[in-house]
């Protein structure tokens, strides 16, 4: 299997390229992000790019890729909902319509959210602009795509949060977060097991193409 990542650098896609170079099914990985990684590894390949919502200039190193894991997000907080929407929901449909055109036989994976809106009626904003970009990603030509909506996800192996806000948050949290785990163990998933559902989907697909953290867990295991 070979693997484009977006979001690398952030929590959950710290977490996913760590499963997809520890898994032996994953043959190559090419990360596609703003920020180097900084980190070297025999099956790691890396393009950087300003702006990612133009993708020209690498149409040839994006061809020939069984999967698309993208993990690239913000928050809301602060944000207008044209602001929100450019981000959220333009960029990855840029993304995606490139991938689209290039590998028709890829499975493309999102990381959307819980509480996301699919019905564009109801929710609060980002739940509303999230909903809006799942149901343009079924649209385009992919193999398969599948909408990841976790709620809380513990980062481990050394992962944090490159948002300040973030880290503090789940160092004041971690022991409620971590009783919540033992207590009711669907509540919550972990980088890891992000990472390892999303090469399960690839290779074997999943009962519905939009999985909650119940779902992610049973998936990973």
């Amino acid at each position: 299997m070979k693997v484009i990542l977006f979001g690398a650098s952030g929590m959950v896609g710290s977490g996913v390229l760590r499963e997809c170079l520890l898994d032996p099914h994953v043959e190559q990985v090419l990360s596609v992000g703003r920020h180097p990684l900084g980190r070297t590894e025999p099956k790691l390949a890396e393009l950087r790019f300003p702006d990612l919502t133009d993708l020209s200039l690498a149409r040839g190193r994006l061809r020939g890729y069984d999967a698309a894991f993208f993990c690239l997000g913000v928050s809301s907080a602060g944000l207008s909902e044209n602001e929100y929407r450019r981000v959220t929901h333009d960029l990855t449909l840029s993304v995606a319509r490139t991938l689209a055109e290039l590998n028709p036989g890829m499975t493309f994976v999102y990381v959307s959210g819980a509480g996301t809106d699919s019905t564009g009626q109801k929710g609060s904003m980002w739940a509303r602009v999230k909903g809006q970009t799942e149901n343009d990603l079924f649209r385009l030509p992919f193999r398969a795509a599948y909408m990841f909506r976790p709620g809380v996800i513990r980062a481990r192996h050394g992962i944090r949060s490159r948002t300040r806000v973030y880290r503090i948050l789940y160092a004041i949290l971690f022991p409620f977060v971590a009783v919540v785990g033992l207590v009711a163990p669907n509540a919550i998933t972990s980088t890891d097991r992000v990472g390892r559902a999303m090469i399960h989907v690839v290779e074997r697909g999943a009962p519905e193409p939009r999985l909650g953290t119940r779902e992610i867990n049973e998936l990973a295991a």
